[in-house]
Protein backbone atom coordinates (compact mmCIF):
# COMPACT_ATOMS: atom_id res chain seq x y z
CA UNK A 1 0.00 0.00 0.00
CA UNK A 2 2.07 2.58 -1.44
CA UNK A 3 0.41 5.65 0.49
CA UNK A 4 0.90 4.37 3.52
CA UNK A 5 -1.05 2.96 6.57
CA UNK A 6 -2.56 5.02 9.95
CA UNK A 7 -4.35 1.90 11.16
CA UNK A 8 -4.22 -1.46 10.28
CA UNK A 9 -6.86 -3.63 12.38
CA UNK A 10 -7.00 -7.12 12.17
CA UNK A 11 -10.52 -8.79 14.69
CA UNK A 12 -11.86 -11.72 15.13
CA UNK A 13 -15.13 -12.24 17.15
CA UNK A 14 -16.14 -15.37 18.95
CA UNK A 15 -19.41 -16.23 19.67
CA UNK A 16 -22.41 -18.50 20.05
CA UNK A 17 -23.03 -19.68 16.38
CA UNK A 18 -26.67 -19.22 16.88
CA UNK A 19 -26.55 -15.66 18.65
CA UNK A 20 -28.81 -13.55 16.24
CA UNK A 21 -26.63 -10.90 14.42
CA UNK A 22 -26.54 -8.18 11.41
CA UNK A 23 -23.44 -7.90 9.15
CA UNK A 24 -21.77 -4.87 8.61
CA UNK A 25 -24.01 -2.35 7.48
CA UNK A 26 -24.24 1.38 7.25
CA UNK A 27 -27.02 2.70 10.28
CA UNK A 28 -27.70 5.65 12.41
CA UNK A 29 -29.36 8.71 11.97
CA UNK A 30 -26.87 9.78 8.68
CA UNK A 31 -26.40 6.30 7.73
CA UNK A 32 -22.55 7.17 9.14
CA UNK A 33 -21.54 4.22 11.46
CA UNK A 34 -20.52 0.93 9.70
CA UNK A 35 -20.24 -1.83 11.89
CA UNK A 36 -21.90 -5.47 12.60
CA UNK A 37 -24.71 -5.39 15.11
CA UNK A 38 -26.16 -7.67 18.11
CA UNK A 39 -29.61 -9.14 17.41
CA UNK A 40 -30.08 -10.99 21.02
CA UNK A 41 -33.07 -10.28 22.90
CA UNK A 42 -32.65 -7.59 25.08
CA UNK A 43 -29.09 -6.83 23.34
CA UNK A 44 -30.55 -5.19 20.30
CA UNK A 45 -28.71 -2.56 18.71
CA UNK A 46 -25.12 -3.36 20.29
CA UNK A 47 -21.41 -3.86 18.51
CA UNK A 48 -18.59 -5.31 18.89
CA UNK A 49 -16.73 -3.49 16.05
CA UNK A 50 -17.48 -0.30 14.46
CA UNK A 51 -15.97 2.81 12.85
CA UNK A 52 -17.66 5.86 11.42
CA UNK A 53 -17.44 7.93 8.31
CA UNK A 54 -16.45 10.89 10.81
CA UNK A 55 -13.56 8.71 12.21
CA UNK A 56 -15.05 7.09 15.34
CA UNK A 57 -13.64 3.67 16.14
CA UNK A 58 -15.12 1.32 19.04
CA UNK A 59 -13.11 -2.43 19.26
CA UNK A 60 -14.60 -4.56 22.32
CA UNK A 61 -13.90 -7.95 23.63
CA UNK A 62 -15.23 -9.71 26.74
CA UNK A 63 -12.47 -10.55 29.25
CA UNK A 64 -12.81 -14.64 29.79
CA UNK A 65 -14.49 -15.18 32.80
CA UNK A 66 -15.10 -18.56 34.92
CA UNK A 67 -19.04 -17.16 36.15
CA UNK A 68 -21.26 -14.05 34.55
CA UNK A 69 -23.51 -12.03 36.29
CA UNK A 70 -26.83 -12.46 34.80
CA UNK A 71 -27.90 -8.98 35.73
CA UNK A 72 -25.04 -6.55 34.39
CA UNK A 73 -25.53 -5.13 31.55
CA UNK A 74 -24.96 -5.38 27.91
CA UNK A 75 -21.42 -4.85 26.95
CA UNK A 76 -22.09 -4.21 22.89
CA UNK A 77 -23.89 -0.85 24.15
CA UNK A 78 -20.66 0.23 25.24
CA UNK A 79 -19.34 0.33 21.85
CA UNK A 80 -22.37 1.41 20.19
CA UNK A 81 -22.92 4.47 22.74
CA UNK A 82 -19.65 5.63 21.40
CA UNK A 83 -20.20 5.43 18.18
CA UNK A 84 -23.20 7.35 18.16
CA UNK A 85 -22.51 10.23 20.59
CA UNK A 86 -20.27 13.41 19.94
CA UNK A 87 -18.20 12.71 22.94
CA UNK A 88 -14.15 12.17 22.44
CA UNK A 89 -12.73 8.68 22.80
CA UNK A 90 -10.78 9.93 25.98
CA UNK A 91 -13.82 11.59 28.14
CA UNK A 92 -15.79 8.78 27.24
CA UNK A 93 -13.65 6.21 28.34
CA UNK A 94 -13.09 8.43 31.33
CA UNK A 95 -16.96 8.12 31.39
CA UNK A 96 -17.22 4.24 31.36
CA UNK A 97 -14.95 3.52 33.76
CA UNK A 98 -16.71 5.06 36.59
CA UNK A 99 -19.69 2.86 35.70
CA UNK A 100 -17.56 0.05 34.75
CA UNK A 101 -18.53 -2.19 37.55
CA UNK A 102 -22.15 -2.68 36.05
CA UNK A 103 -20.91 -4.67 33.54
CA UNK A 104 -18.78 -8.32 33.25
CA UNK A 105 -15.43 -8.65 32.42
CA UNK A 106 -14.81 -6.05 28.89
CA UNK A 107 -11.96 -4.49 27.20
CA UNK A 108 -12.92 -1.23 24.82
CA UNK A 109 -10.76 0.75 22.35
CA UNK A 110 -11.81 4.14 21.65
CA UNK A 111 -10.21 6.28 19.00
CA UNK A 112 -11.08 9.54 16.99
CA UNK A 113 -9.24 9.58 13.72
CA UNK A 114 -8.72 12.80 12.03
CA UNK A 115 -6.48 13.61 8.88
CA UNK A 116 -6.49 17.29 9.82
CA UNK A 117 -6.09 17.03 13.36
CA UNK A 118 -4.42 13.40 14.21
CA UNK A 119 -5.16 9.93 15.67
CA UNK A 120 -6.07 9.69 19.63
CA UNK A 121 -6.76 5.53 19.73
CA UNK A 122 -7.33 4.92 24.26
CA UNK A 123 -8.36 1.56 26.10
CA UNK A 124 -9.91 0.62 28.97
CA UNK A 125 -10.69 -2.70 30.52
CA UNK A 126 -12.85 -3.08 33.67
CA UNK A 127 -10.51 -6.00 35.00
CA UNK A 128 -7.79 -3.60 35.12
CA UNK A 129 -6.15 -0.43 35.88
CA UNK A 130 -8.95 2.37 37.14
CA UNK A 131 -8.30 4.87 34.75
CA UNK A 132 -7.92 4.69 30.87
CA UNK A 133 -5.00 5.02 28.98
CA UNK A 134 -3.53 7.08 25.65
CA UNK A 135 -1.93 4.74 23.36
CA UNK A 136 0.84 5.28 21.95
CA UNK A 137 1.32 4.51 17.93
CA UNK A 138 2.89 0.97 17.52
CA UNK A 139 1.10 -2.66 17.80
CA UNK A 140 -0.83 -4.19 20.33
CA UNK A 141 -2.79 -7.03 20.74
CA UNK A 142 -6.00 -7.42 22.75
CA UNK A 143 -8.01 -11.12 23.62
CA UNK A 144 -10.21 -11.89 25.85
CA UNK A 145 -7.80 -11.03 28.80
CA UNK A 146 -6.24 -7.12 29.39
CA UNK A 147 -4.93 -5.34 26.51
CA UNK A 148 -1.28 -6.77 25.92
CA UNK A 149 -1.39 -9.81 28.31
CA UNK A 150 0.93 -12.12 26.78
CA UNK A 151 -1.51 -15.20 26.31
CA UNK A 152 0.31 -17.72 23.85
CA UNK A 153 -2.05 -17.42 20.96
CA UNK A 154 -2.01 -13.75 21.50
CA UNK A 155 1.47 -13.60 21.28
CA UNK A 156 1.86 -15.85 18.66
CA UNK A 157 -0.94 -14.01 16.62
CA UNK A 158 0.95 -10.56 17.19
CA UNK A 159 3.83 -11.83 15.65
CA UNK A 160 2.55 -13.09 12.72
CA UNK A 161 0.64 -9.71 12.14
CA UNK A 162 3.83 -7.60 12.94
CA UNK A 163 5.59 -10.13 10.08
CA UNK A 164 2.59 -9.09 7.28
CA UNK A 165 2.38 -5.29 8.44
CA UNK A 166 6.52 -4.74 8.49
CA UNK A 167 6.08 -6.12 4.37
CA UNK A 168 2.66 -4.02 3.96
CA UNK A 169 4.34 -1.57 2.13
CA UNK A 170 5.14 -4.29 -0.62
CA UNK A 171 1.79 -5.59 -0.67
CA UNK A 172 -1.30 -4.49 -2.66
CA UNK A 173 -4.48 -3.74 -0.75
CA UNK A 174 -6.31 -7.31 -1.67
CA UNK A 175 -2.82 -9.22 -0.95
CA UNK A 176 -2.54 -7.96 2.75
CA UNK A 177 -6.38 -8.47 4.01
CA UNK A 178 -5.42 -11.56 2.58
CA UNK A 179 -2.61 -12.18 4.61
CA UNK A 180 -4.37 -10.73 7.67
CA UNK A 181 -7.34 -13.03 7.47
CA UNK A 182 -4.74 -16.45 6.98
CA UNK A 183 -3.71 -14.63 10.40
CA UNK A 184 -7.37 -14.83 11.98
CA UNK A 185 -8.04 -18.23 10.55
CA UNK A 186 -5.23 -20.08 12.57
CA UNK A 187 -6.76 -23.10 14.59
CA UNK A 188 -3.56 -24.24 15.99
CA UNK A 189 -3.65 -24.30 19.99
CA UNK A 190 -0.51 -22.23 21.61
CA UNK A 191 -0.61 -24.68 24.62
CA UNK A 192 0.43 -24.96 27.39
CA UNK A 193 -0.73 -21.81 28.29
CA UNK A 194 -1.44 -21.99 32.46
CA UNK A 195 -2.52 -18.25 31.90
CA UNK A 196 -6.30 -18.75 30.28
CA UNK A 197 -6.95 -22.15 32.39
CA UNK A 198 -6.18 -19.83 35.70
CA UNK A 199 -8.48 -16.90 34.48
CA UNK A 200 -11.34 -18.96 32.50
CA UNK A 201 -10.83 -22.31 34.99
CA UNK A 202 -13.77 -24.63 34.41
CA UNK A 203 -15.97 -22.49 31.81
CA UNK A 204 -12.17 -22.88 29.67
CA UNK A 205 -10.67 -26.46 30.53
CA UNK A 206 -13.20 -28.34 28.56
CA UNK A 207 -12.44 -25.85 25.01
CA UNK A 208 -8.82 -25.78 26.10
CA UNK A 209 -7.61 -27.45 22.84
CA UNK A 210 -9.62 -24.82 20.45
CA UNK A 211 -9.82 -22.16 22.81
CA UNK A 212 -6.22 -21.44 22.91
CA UNK A 213 -5.81 -21.30 19.06
CA UNK A 214 -6.26 -17.54 17.25
CA UNK A 215 -9.56 -18.79 15.48
CA UNK A 216 -11.74 -20.96 18.07
CA UNK A 217 -13.58 -23.69 16.17
CA UNK A 218 -15.72 -25.66 18.24
CA UNK A 219 -18.89 -27.00 17.38
CA UNK A 220 -21.50 -24.86 18.71
CA UNK A 221 -18.71 -21.75 19.67
CA UNK A 222 -16.62 -19.85 17.86
CA UNK A 223 -14.92 -17.44 15.47
CA UNK A 224 -17.63 -16.22 12.94
CA UNK A 225 -16.41 -13.33 11.87
CA UNK A 226 -13.21 -11.89 10.73
CA UNK A 227 -12.63 -8.43 10.07
CA UNK A 228 -9.94 -5.99 8.71
CA UNK A 229 -10.20 -1.91 8.73
CA UNK A 230 -7.42 0.14 6.58
CA UNK A 231 -7.24 3.95 6.95
CA UNK A 232 -4.59 5.03 5.07
CA UNK A 233 -3.21 8.27 5.10
CA UNK A 234 -5.48 10.17 3.30
CA UNK A 235 -8.17 9.11 5.34
CA UNK A 236 -9.60 6.39 3.13
CA UNK A 237 -11.00 3.49 5.01
CA UNK A 238 -11.44 -0.38 3.50
CA UNK A 239 -13.60 -2.35 5.53
CA UNK A 240 -13.80 -5.80 5.02
CA UNK A 241 -15.75 -8.41 6.74
CA UNK A 242 -15.65 -12.61 5.83
CA UNK A 243 -18.65 -14.03 8.25
CA UNK A 244 -19.75 -17.38 8.48
CA UNK A 245 -23.36 -18.04 7.13
CA UNK A 246 -26.66 -20.19 8.50
CA UNK A 247 -24.06 -21.08 11.42
CA UNK A 248 -22.26 -23.08 9.52
CA UNK A 249 -18.24 -23.49 9.87
CA UNK A 250 -17.76 -24.43 6.35
CA UNK A 251 -19.70 -21.66 4.52
CA UNK A 252 -18.36 -17.65 4.65
CA UNK A 253 -18.92 -14.38 2.66
CA UNK A 254 -16.96 -11.71 2.04
CA UNK A 255 -18.08 -8.23 1.57
CA UNK A 256 -15.63 -5.20 1.42
CA UNK A 257 -16.88 -1.22 2.01
CA UNK A 258 -14.87 1.93 1.31
CA UNK A 259 -15.16 5.40 2.26
CA UNK A 260 -13.29 8.61 3.26
CA UNK A 261 -13.47 9.95 6.40
CA UNK A 262 -15.39 13.13 6.87
CA UNK A 263 -12.84 14.52 9.56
Amino acid sequence: MEDGSRLILAANRDEFYHRLSKRADFWGTNNEILSGLDMEEGKEGGTWLGISTRGKLAALTNYLQPRLDRDARGRGELAAHFLTNDIDSLSYLKKISTEGHLYNGFNLITADLSTAKGDVMCYYGNRGQPEPIVLTPGIYGLSNALLDTPWRKLSFGKRLFQEIVEQSQTLSKDALIAQLLSVLNNEEAQLPDPAIVEQGQEYVQPILNKYAAVCVRCPDYGTRTNTIILVDTDGQVTFAERSMLDEDPTRWETSTHEFRLQS
